[in-house]
């Protein structure tokens, strides 16, 4: 049963009242009634004062199109949300709300943009990817709303092929420091100054490189809105590198070989709840691997809503994704993800058979810990699993690395460990030379 706030309660609950002598007569209130009433009035008037000086969350606009890389979109939506942005999420794609981002992603947007033209935003945050990028500079509608907004002296953002394609073609570059994708820094127009930074601010614009500055990127933006003391709040649950750029490593044991073909069949289920950031790296970079990834939904329908509300749309449902036979099966994380996974007894039973047969399987983030260890799965196995939840390991023994590979088992910390997880996988599947080739066009490394 739900309980009032004490100011409602009181003024709901009856009071005490003194016997009358008649029907019609009443006696003065009790001293407990006044002082009842006294509190009921400074309760409620607290309260009003507290709701009128609270601030209004910072709204955001993060546009997304036909081929916008899903990795920069759903990691910026993510962060800024988890600071306590109001993120609008908009298609710019007309009359359709589901967009079909890059590397077969699809995601779905909370509006058309036709449908928010006249909202006003504190931040505008576009997004790179191809197509994506020149379809926003194709956009009037778009273009128009972030002309007036910079007008008015507001933040503005862009990351990877956006910079280029759609600021600098709109002259919202001109005379400042701005950094792109790096085969497109000669598209700038010569009026910018382009620089080779990972993240770049020059006033109310900030820029960036890739899907691999992603995350520095969105914490920049947070910090930008809210102050470096939020940023540092944010940041810190993500497990974020302690040192960007440089190269990437995983913890192995008991080394075997990955060797299971140059079209992997991968099976990554994702469920109302599921780590938005770590789901999306996770399709992104297998699929940029060249691997076959299924992206199955354990709800009744082809849309979960994630942990951070992004909609993202499988390709199947879970029944229909079990009618195939997988060299890997990868768990994202996310509490009420993990959760599904682990009461999934469709998807736990599938994942002991891998088990059973020696075949690959792995997870991040909270579903190490909640979905394979209750279920055995990580019985006489070293993993690791979000930092919160390193006390449910039965073996901690190798928590404190980022990544950690025993076997045919493979586990992660969290969203800041994602790309790294990712990668190790590709280690591998195919080699280091592919992996660290990857990891340079992400601009990772």
């Amino acid at each position: 049963m739900a309980t009032r706030p004490l100011a409602s309660a009181l003024l709901f609950s009856k009071t005490p009242r003194a016997p009358s002598s008649s029907g019609s007569h009443h006696s003065p209130p009790s001293p407990l009634v006044r002082r009842l009433q006294t509190l009921t009035r400074a309760l409620a008037s607290s309260s009003s004062q507290a709701m009128a000086s609270a601030p209004a969350p910072k709204k955001v606009l993060v546009p997304v199109a036909n081929g916008t890389e899903p990795m920069e979109a759903v990691i910026t939506i993510d962060v800024l949300r988890r600071a306590g942005a109001d993120v609008s999420v908009a298609s710019v794609e007309p009359g359709s709300a589901t967009v079909a981002a890059a590397w077969g992603v699809k995601l779905a947007a909370d509006a058309l943009l036709a449908d928010i033209a006249d909202a006003e935003f504190d931040l505008i945050s576009l997004p790179g990817g191809m197509p994506g990028s020149s379809t926003f500079r194709d956009c009037k509608l778009l273009e128009n709303m972030v002309n007036k907004h910079v007008e008015k002296g507001k933040l503005y953002a862009a990351i990877c092929a956006a910079p280029a394609m759609a600021l600098g073609t709109w002259g919202l570059l001109n005379g400042l420091k701005a950094t792109c994708y790096p085969s497109f820094m000669d598209k700038l127009p010569s009026e910018v100054h382009a620089v080779e930074s990972r993240v770049q601010i020059d006033g109310k614009c900030v820029t960036s490189r890739g899907p691999g500055t992603a995350m520095e990127y969105s914490v920049v933006l947070v910090e930008q809105l809210y102050g470096k003391e939020k940023a540092e709040e944010v940041a810190g649950p993500m497990v974020m590198r302690p040192q960007h750029g440089v190269e990437f490593s995983m913890k192995e044991l008991n080394t075997t070989s990955w060797n299971v073909g140059e079209t992997p069949n991968i099976l990554v289920p994702i469920a109302n709840g599921s780590e938005e950031m770590e789901a999306t790296m996770i399709i992104d970079i297998l699929r940029r691997a060249k691997a076959n990834v299924v992206v199955a939904s354990l709800e009744d329908k082809l849309e979960v809503v994630a942990s951070r509300k992004v909609k993202m749309v499988a390709d199947v449902l879970l029944d229909d994704a079990l009618k195939q036979q997988y060299d890997l099966i990868l768990l994202p994380g996310g509490l009420g993800g993990a959760e599904a996974y682990s009461k999934s007894d469709k998807l736990m039973g599938l994942i002991k058979k891998q088990a059973e047969a020696n075949k690959l399987y792995g997870a991040i983030c909270a579903s190490p810990a909640i979905a394979l260890e209750p279920h055995g799965l990580l019985k006489g196995k070293k993993a690791t699993s979000y930092p919160a939840m390193w006390s449910k390991l039965a073996d901690q023994s190798e928590c404190k690395n980022r990544v950690v590979v025993d076997g045919n088992l493979i586990t992660s910390q969290g969203p800041g460990t994602s790309m790294e997880f990712s990668l190790a996988i590709v280690e591998k599947l195919f080699g280091r030379e592919r992996a660290v080739e990857l990891a340079k066009t992400m601009v990772f490394m």
